[in-house]
């Protein structure tokens, strides 16, 4: 048997189901003794007891039980190929590669990783990617209803780049978000802690939550139309679930098609769909060194919701850019 062992939760791994942490670092350990481990609390996180579908965070320390060694345990199971229709779809959603990293343009409503009863995501099909062999490494995540900007590692020497560029805080993420009401101020930083409450199957991100921790989201106003809704600028300084989403909500102006805080108590005939979308990054380039930039597309939905507001998503307006805003926050 092995120690006791305990090991940090990346920022590409928060938001997962604990028991996908769990299969993704020691893939040989069955569901049975999984569960085994989780009923007698010899897995905990931050010195408590987890279930296996708690969602993880980024920065939380995991104690891990002994466990048997590598080659004492089962072979985990192959991963299917994906189909040569998910192949297809998945490369036209390439906006940037290079030898180092692939950039996606993930629409709204896709996976980045499975759970209960998700089967088709991104982690699926990333074998259509490969190249020598090698796997691309998902380094951090979307929500699925998230449309926008999605990096991969090309290989496990620019994943733990790129894992380390986004713990110490030197991404910069600008997101676009149309949203319900009249922000009180043009700019400024929400700072509220953010914990997960409520029952299994539909938590909530609040303040009130006891394992609640530090969220800080910067936000700037593009474009107001009236007390109806807003075009705002978001730009995460950590990285909690829901944090923008949450954070929108606690200022009174929830994202426009957010069912779970408040989004969708709008107006007759708005369009459909989360109206958030990472539209440009900044972040060492993992070969290079130097800062690699990308801006994406505004996705369908999110013109929509711009044009419903009577505003153009291709219009340069200020704060609109991620070169608009404080290099340092």
């Amino acid at each position: 048997m092995g120690e006791i062992e305990h090991r940090r939760i990346g920022p590409e791994e928060a938001g997962q189901r604990f028991d996908r942490w769990v299969r993704a670092h020691f893939p040989g350990l069955s569901h049975g003794r999984l569960q085994k481990l989780l009923r007698t609390g010899q897995f905990r996180i931050d010195g408590r007891r987890v279930q296996a579908g708690t969602r993880i965070e980024a920065g939380q320390i995991v104690r891990v039980p002994p466990l048997p060694e590598p080659d004492k345990l089962p072979a985990p199971r192959r991963r299917p190929a994906p189909s040569e229709r998910d192949a297809r779809f998945l490369r036209d959603l390439v906006l940037h590669e290079d030898e180092d990293i692939i950039v996606l343009d993930k629409p709204a409503g896709l996976a980045v990783q499975g759970g209960s009863g998700t089967h088709r995501h991104i982690d699926g099909m990333l074998d259509a990617l490969a190249e020598g062999g090698e796997r691309p490494k998902l380094v951090h995540r979307l929500d699925r209803d998230t449309a926008g900007l999605l990096v991969l590692a090309r290989h496990t020497r620019a994943a733990r780049r790129l894992m380390h560029a986004f713990q110490q805080h030197r991404v910069r993420k600008l997101y676009w978000a149309v949203v319900l009401g009249r922000p009180e101020r043009r700019a400024g930083i929400i700072d509220l802690p953010l914990g997960k409450a409520g029952p299994a199957g539909r938590e909530r991100m609040t303040p009130d939550a006891p394992d609640a921790r530090k969220a800080r989201t910067a936000f700037r106003v593009i474009a107001r139309a009236g007390k109806v809704g807003a075009w705002v600028g978001l730009m995460p300084l950590t990285g909690r679930t829901h944090q923008l989403r949450a954070h929108c909500a606690a200022i009174g102006c929830p994202i426009l098609g957010d069912r779970k805080y408040g989004g969708a108590a709008a107006p007759d005939n708005t369009p459909v769909g989360l109206m958030l979308q990472a539209m440009e990054l900044e972040l060492p380039h993992p070969g290079t060194g130097r800062p690699f930039a990308i801006r994406g597309r505004p996705a369908p939905h999110l013109r929509e919701g711009l044009a419903w507001l009577g505003m153009n998503a291709g219009e340069r307006m200020p704060f609109s850019r991620l070169e608009d805003w404080p290099a340092e926050l």
